[in-house]
């Protein structure tokens, strides 16, 4: 994973926020809370890997941009279109 200043100062924020409450997440699982444990470390788990992972801003970004642009500014191949139409063979109905 390659990581920018940004990104490290993100991943920053993030962790200042779920080290405390993973920490009290495991005070809770050991003092018999588990439902209330467990949920809170999922919690503190998905504060740091979703921003990471999945809301990767330079990913949103190119999707939404090529979802906006024309199918001929889109690049790639352009036999390759997923949008292209696709002819149907409609043969009259017989009659019975």
């Amino acid at each position: 994973m390659n990581l920018g200043v940004f990104d490290m100062i993100g991943l920053a924020a993030s962790l200042a926020f779920a080290i405390p409450l993973g920490n009290y997440a495991v005070i809770q699982l050991l003092a018999g809370e588990t439902a209330l444990g467990a949920g809170l470390l999922v919690v503190a788990v998905a504060m740091v890997v979703l921003p990471q992972y999945f809301l990767d801003p330079g990913r949103i970004l190119a999707g939404l941009a090529k979802g906006l642009l024309p199918r001929q500014l889109r690049g790639g191949d352009p036999g390759d279109d997923a949008d292209a139409e696709v002819e149907v063979d409609e043969a009259e109905p017989t009659e019975k």
